[in-house]
């Protein structure tokens, strides 16, 4: 008998929202549920992803959905566009799966591409046993509302702020 799932949230200012939304995702597989990783507006080259998919995890990278952040010349409607289409997919997925994450899924409300209304829809309509976990900077008040597990991220310190660059295989 399948239980009850939840609705976890990573977000806050600080580093690892996605690195503790990969070591759960970890976990999950390693006890035989079945996990679907989907990234929104990250580059395709993140590392984690490849190994996901090593791992036999289901990875979906939705990086043509810019940032207006990253990309200013970047069209909303059409980010907008992307955004609600990839969606519809995962939630056509939804029953395929015992774990879903949406890395930086806050960012589609943060930047304006999807409303808070459409956000919590979808996260809404996910099955009742279905594990959910969100991650993100900026999580909107009614996401945190609507999650049932909620870890802020809190950036006390970091090498950035010294002037030392990202490093690859640990910021990225």
């Amino acid at each position: 008998m399948k239980q009850k799932g939840f609705i976890h949230l990573y977000t806050g200012g600080g580093k690892g929202k996605t690195t503790a939304a990969v070591g759960l995702t970890v976990r999950a597989k390693s006890r035989g549920l079945k996990v679907l990783f989907a990234q929104f507006m990250k580059a395709p080259d993140g590392g984690e992803l490849e190994l996901l998919e090593a791992l036999k995890i289901k990875v979906i990278r939705f990086s043509d959905i810019r940032s207006p952040l990253f990309h200013p010349e970047a069209d909303i409607s059409k980010s907008r566009e992307q955004a609600l289409k990839a969606l519809k997919k995962i939630e056509a997925l939804f029953p395929r799966f015992d774990l879903v994450v949406l890395d930086e899924f806050t960012h589609l409300v943060r930047r304006g591409i999807i409303n808070s209304k459409e956000a919590l829809g979808f996260l809404r309509r996910k099955p009742e046993d279905l594990e959910l976990v969100i991650t993100g900077r900026g999580a909107p008040a009614s996401m945190i509302k609507a999650s049932h597990y909620v870890t802020r991220m809190l950036d006390v310190k970091h090498p950035l702020k010294s002037g030392i660059a990202a490093r690859r295989g640990i910021e990225y």
